[in-house]
């Protein structure tokens, strides 16, 4: 059993997995993202400050849902995310398009494909077929 104290309340609480927050906090927390996905919603051209602001969520935290594909700003807002790799800018998600390509054509490259086997050539000179011998 795996008992820690909650990040933000102080609480101790049975720790599975993920953030090590409890129950009743992550509730919390997955209403505040419910009210950020219906602002974002609403408001076309919003920025990530202006949702921070209305719902009362730290920028970072944000981030970190934009980042995991949970929000999406549309495509003309600058929602303040980079490409990891190349630093363009994104609407959701850790990389853009080009680098997810990039980086799938490299993991199908590495991967070894199966050889296929030879055929099997019938050996003519050992055939272990019986041979009978004519007694004349």
């Amino acid at each position: 059993m795996n008992v820690r104290n909650c990040r933000n309340c102080g609480r101790l609480f049975n720790y599975i997995a993920g953030q090590p927050i409890c129950p009743s906090c992550k509730d919390e927390l997955e209403k505040k993202f419910q009210q950020a996905k219906e602002f974002i919603r609403n408001n076309d051209h919003c920025t990530i400050k202006m949702v921070s602001e209305e719902v009362d969520v730290p920028e970072s935290q944000i981030k970190q849902w934009i980042r995991e594909e949970r929000l999406v700003f549309s495509d003309g807002t600058a929602a303040g995310i980079s490409c990891e790799v190349c630093g363009e800018p994104i609407s959701t998600g850790r990389f853009c398009s080009k680098c997810k390509n990039q980086m799938m054509n490299d993991l199908n490259g590495a991967i070894k494909r199966p050889e296929e086997p030879a055929p099997i050539r019938k050996q003519t000179k050992d055939n272990p077929r019986m041979r009978f011998l004519d007694n004349r």
